[in-house]
């Protein structure tokens, strides 16, 4: 039978330390048996998870021997790893364990280095964080999770959910998992990343800069036919100056400001209203429908229509 042992550290999120104690206890064989024994080991024998208190039946030395060790994130993600559970981590990689970290879990694991040059992901509101404290990860703030073969990070909450059946069916294939997503209420794969789930803030424009004036303009002329010109004019300045000001006051391009803020026009679009993909897409500026779900799916990750199944 296959051994998953969760490491609780201290300031555990209940959630992310649940889910995968619920998935694979459930998860089933075809003859009936089940595929997954289940531990839940800490470095002290009780752990503070905010609202209430854990008691650990299992030291770090339950980490020894599991074929999946699972780091749930916790409240403090940027607290020191002690030596301890560094240790233990990286004793388990040595010996071939196959390591996940769910949503802030990506933090701890980070810290043992064992991330270093590799492709990981967090809750996206995290992913800042993240690349900035571990600039030798490749942080992906746009997908659920990412499988590096031997380790596994996924993003925020729900996302958890999905790495978990992804590793049933890595592990016992599509039936088994298929069976632990249908207990779960859950598709066994969901559309697109966790970019579809970002708020997307309107695009910067700082306070006080000499272009707010010129950011206000766009804005509110989301529905034109813009060129890097007609915008330049309007600044009263060349292209080749519009370029280098604009990226020095906002860190971006004009059209790429531009295609955000029209990205986030059509969100709320989506959300609000029942216009056909076709009209607001005329509405946020594209020049074609065709243009308009290429450009937001690059964004979101997902169709303009899958995006207002999930949130209109």
């Amino acid at each position: 039978m296959h051994t998953v042992a969760l490491l609780a550290l201290d300031q555990v999120i209940p959630f992310d330390l649940s889910t995968p104690i619920e998935v694979f206890a459930r998860t089933r064989l075809p003859d009936g048996r089940p595929g997954y024994q289940v531990r839940v080991c800490a470095e002290t024998p009780e752990v503070d998870a905010g609202a209430f208190r854990i008691r650990a039946p299992w030291g770090l030395d339950g980490l020894r021997g599991a074929d999946t060790v699972i780091v749930p994130g916790t409240a403090a993600p940027l607290a020191p790893l002690a030596p301890a559970v560094r240790d233990a981590l990286r004793a388990a990689a040595a010996d071939g364990t196959r390591i996940a970290s769910i949503c802030a879990g990506t933090f701890p694991l980070a810290a043992t280095g064992l991330l270093d040059g590799l492709r990981a992901t967090t809750h996206w509101i995290a992913a800042d964080a993240l690349a900035a404290a571990y600039p030798l990860i490749d942080v992906d703030p746009d997908v659920l999770y990412v499988d590096n073969g031997q380790l596994l990070t996924s993003a925020g909450a729900a996302a958890g959910l999905d790495l978990c059946l992804h590793m049933i069916r890595r592990d016992y294939g599509s039936a088994v998992a298929a069976d632990a997503a249908r207990l779960s209420v859950m598709p066994l794969e969901r559309e697109g990343g966790q970019a579809q789930f970002i708020v997307h803030a309107r695009p910067p424009a700082p306070q006080g800069s000499s272009f707010e004036p010129l950011l206000a303009w766009l804005q509110d002329n989301l529905s034109r036919d813009l060129a890097l010109a007609d915008i330049a004019d309007h600044a009263g300045v060349s292209t080749r100056t519009l370029m280098r000001r604009f990226r020095e006051q906002t860190g971006t391009t004009p059209l790429q400001w531009l295609h955000r803020a029209r990205v986030r026009r059509a969100q709320h679009l989506l959300e609000t209203t029942g216009h056909p993909v076709e009209r607001i897409a005329a509405q946020v500026g594209f020049g074609s429908p065709t243009a308009f779900r290429d450009r937001f799916k690059r964004t979101t990750g997902v169709s303009p229509q899958a995006y207002r199944r999930s949130f209109s």
